[in-house]
């Protein structure tokens, strides 16, 4: 590999593309970097704009794009450029008339995407020499993650590093030969410009195009034996307590101990990585590593939601800090983040008891309900890190979440009785969330100098602190604070909102049904369950082919709030059905609605059936039809911004096993465990999501049965024991006494489970043994959690 990265670089003299994004070994992917990682500082940065949607470019033609629906490639229809969207009239046409292929990926809430947009791809003399000499391509990234994973993996692999706007150029066969993140459009003193790249990659395709495809060949075959992943000649997986505790070792060594997290800076919110790290200390947690994981773990995430990352206007996370204090952030939100969180903050509350973990649940979820919600129950995909500072002018990143003193003490004027001096609420917000008058944000986050003068809210001292400086109570302060936000937040809805990806994924989605569901379940909150039912019925009307029984990738928002699909539809990657999956086994979980857990069933087999790789094990990340063309299919081997898709399905199939009984899903678990054994004995850390997995396995799940009445109360309170105790490695069956129902036909041996004295009843089972009957919601809480 280090042979074709030095030639390309010889061939097109090349910077490293993307360095400052390589990936860090905390377990954060290519798709977690800030896009902006292959920017030279001697280049000058405009602010990121939405300049290509059609209301403001109204004088130029639209291209083909303009029939699609992802809103990225919606904002380049009106380019001056020949895009054509992925698929097979594109290839045919550079096959044809044997030209290379430019394709660039990325997403509709990407910076850095639209700063090339901007300056390139809006470009007359660029968008000429694109559509003259190469057949341009444009995907969004969160519609073909397979196409995404595959050229990041190419860009990775030649440029050590990786991010978005993604920039590769390949044959009419479709092998890579260059690729990069952003360019700039002209040469700087350390960076080849936009054009140049063009003129030369141009200039080798006429003249040396022999050696490009030899050397595409090259780097192809290298990356498809890199990329293997199979059980080969193992019969087991790896011993989980061995490949545990070198995971924890790994993040110990890593850990930020002033400020929690798992790197210097940007640092991102790694749910993967927590969760690990409380299953970490419920098996260790006589010892001083559980001990340490758990402080680990919660230092954390009260850094987090004390710091800017955190919206404390308009609750929420932003996409990582780009400072080591979790002070300023980039202001992107993705569902995927909040979706993750809400379990993270439920879970800690479970295991800590501390509200303060369990109101940050609650406003992330109110977040999501208020800004990512569709009406019929569906989740919007993000909103934008841009957006103008006020009507007419420039999008800048963070306009709408930033405020100057000035702006406070207008808003906040009035005086707080009862202080030990002068004092208006402003002066006391801005002090507890650390406002000043020259801007709180270092010239060294802001580099394109948009937030001079600006404040991000982050909590320097705690509450009680607060008080005693102004010699107040602590209830009345909190009551000030949050009376003084819900102010900055009715004054926060005049300004211009940041762009909206209405795009729905399935994945993502699932991900939110796990979110609320969980949360519901953990808090008790039948409101939450609620959200997450909704968007199980959403997925399964506007999402799922009851015909083929194949779940969708994605769907729009149409005109007037209606759900539209792209025309053929996008199926499904092995993604949308893992997540899903999980989704419906967490709202069985908070709901005893088996209904549920049937569709999971099913939603399973089709998975086995598309993804499942029978030689190696494992699934792969696509189907091999939808990924017909391209030189690799993948198996996801990274828990990253998200989990991986293998390793919520070796968590998947552990839990289906525990409900149904059925053997052929916990050998396809092992099975999927064995393949990935050397990357988990190599780099636990790289997926510890995986390695939770891989310790339930060999642990052996509880099921834990309520026998009663779904609607009775001491049917609930026993439901309501078990959801309040942090359990990882559990199921929760509902047996309703019914012989025919779908559980009793899974599962025959709850047909001798009983209720004593008629009241609801639970059982703990493990190892096909059953604990005695228990009524006493505090004696079931007591087995739990000894």
């Amino acid at each position: 590999m280090l042979g074709a990265r030095a030639w390309l670089g010889r061939v097109l003299l090349l910077p490293r593309a993307g360095a400052g994004l390589a990936a860090s070994r905390r377990g954060s992917s290519s798709r977690d970097k800030d896009r902006s990682a292959t920017v030279s500082s001697s280049v000058p940065m405009p602010a990121g704009g939405k300049g290509s949607h059609p209301s403001s470019t109204p004088q130029r033609v639209p291209n083909r794009l303009i029939h699609e629906k992802s809103p990225y490639l919606l904002q380049h229809a009106y380019n001056p450029v020949d895009w054509y969207p992925w698929g097979q009239e594109a290839f045919d046409k550079a096959r044809k008339e044997n030209k290379p292929i430019f394709l660039s990926v990325g997403y509709s809430t990407c910076h850095w995407c639209h700063m090339m947009e901007e300056e390139s791809f809006q470009n007359e003399e660029i968008g000429r020499l694109l559509s003259e000499d190469f057949v341009s391509v444009k995907v969004d990234r969160e519609e073909r993650p397979d196409v995404d994973k595959v050229y990041m993996m190419f860009v990775q692999a030649t440029s050590s590093g990786g991010g978005w706007p993604m920039n590769v150029w390949l044959t009419p066969n479709l092998q890579p030969f260059v690729g990069g993140t952003y360019f700039p459009p002209e040469d700087g003193l350390t960076r080849v410009g936009f054009r140049t790249v063009l003129l030369r990659i141009r200039e080798q395709w006429k003249q040396n195009k022999n050696t490009l495809l030899e050397n595409s060949q090259r780097v192809t075959t290298a990356l498809l034996a890199r990329s293997e992943i199979s059980v080969g000649d193992r019969q087991l997986p790896p011993s989980a307590a061995t490949v545990n505790n070198r995971c924890f070792q790994q993040l110990d060594e890593g850990y930020d101990e002033e400020y929690g997290g798992f790197a210097e800076a940007p640092k991102f919110p790694t749910p993967v990585i927590l969760s690990f790290l409380f299953s970490y200390w419920l098996s260790h947690r006589l010892t001083q590593d559980g001990s340490r994981a758990q402080q680990m773990a919660l230092h954390t995430l009260k850094m987090m939601a004390n710091g800017g990352i955190r919206d404390h206007v308009g609750q929420g996370f932003h996409r990582y800090s780009t400072d080591r204090q979790w002070h300023v952030p980039h202001f992107e939100k993705m569902l995927y983040d909040q979706a993750q969180l809400a379990v993270a903050y439920s879970q800690a509350f479970q295991l800590s008891g501390d509200e303060f973990y369990s109101d940050v649940a609650k406003g992330i979820l109110q977040y999501v309900a208020r800004s990512l919600s569709h009406r019929s129950g569906g989740f919007y995909s993000a909103e934008d890190a841009d957006s103008p500072p006020e009507r007419g002018l420039r999008p800048k990143e963070g306009a709408y979440y930033v405020w100057t003193v000035k702006e406070v003490q207008q808003l906040l004027p009035e005086p707080v009785l009862g202080a030990t001096e002068p004092l208006t609420s402003g002066q006391l917000l801005m002090k507890h969330y650390g406002l000043t008058e020259a801007g709180n944000i270092s010239p060294s986050q802001d580099p394109k100098g948009e937030l001079q003068g600006q404040n991000v809210l982050t909590v320097r001292y705690s509450l009680e602190l607060t008080a005693a400086r102004f010699g107040l109570d602590v209830e009345a302060v909190r009551t000030l604070l949050n009376t003084g936000l819900e102010k900055l937040f009715q004054a926060r809805k005049h300004r211009p909102k940041p762009h909206l990806d209405s795009k729905m994924l399935a994945a993502w989605n699932g991900l939110m049904v796990s979110g609320y569901a969980v949360t519901g379940a953990v808090l008790g909150q039948d409101r939450l369950i609620n959200y997450a039912t909704n968007g199980a019925k959403f997925l399964k009307r506007h999402m799922f082919d009851v015909a083929s029984g194949r779940l969708m990738r994605t769907c729009y928002t149409g005109p007037g709030g209606t759900v539209e699909h792209s025309n053929p539809p996008c199926w499904g990657f092995l993604e949308d059905y893992a997540f899903v999956v999980r989704g419906l086994l967490d709202l069985y979980e908070a709901s005893q609605e088996s209904a549920w857990l049937e569709w999971a069933l099913r939603l399973q087999d089709t998975q086995d059936r598309l993804f499942w790789d029978s030689q190696g094990g494992g699934y792969f990340c696509s189907e091999a039809e939808l990924g017909a063309g391209l030189p690799l299919r993948l198996k996801d081997d990274q828990d990253g911004a998200e989990p991986s898709a293998n390793s919520v399905s070796a968590h998947n199939l552990l839990r289906l096993h525990g409900f149904t009984g059925h053997k052929d899903w916990m050998d396809k678990c092992v099975c999927l465990l064995t393949a990935f054994s050397e990357r988990m004995r190599r780099v636990p850390v790289a997926l510890p999501e995986m390695v939770r997995a891989l310790s339930a396995q060999q642990q052996t799940l509880k099921q834990i049965v309520i026998c009663g009445d779904r609607q009775a109360k001491d049917t609930k309170a026993l439901v309501q024991c078990v959801h309040s105790v942090y359990i990882p490695n559990k199921v929760l069956i509902l047996a309703d006494g019914d012989p025919s129902s779908f559980l009793s036909r899974q599962l025959p041996f709850l047909s001798t489970l009983r209720r004593l004295e008629d009241q609801a009843t639970a059982y703990v089972c493990e190892n096909q043994a059953c604990s005695m009957p228990i009524t006493d919601p505090c004696e079931l809480r007591k087995l739990l959690h000894p």
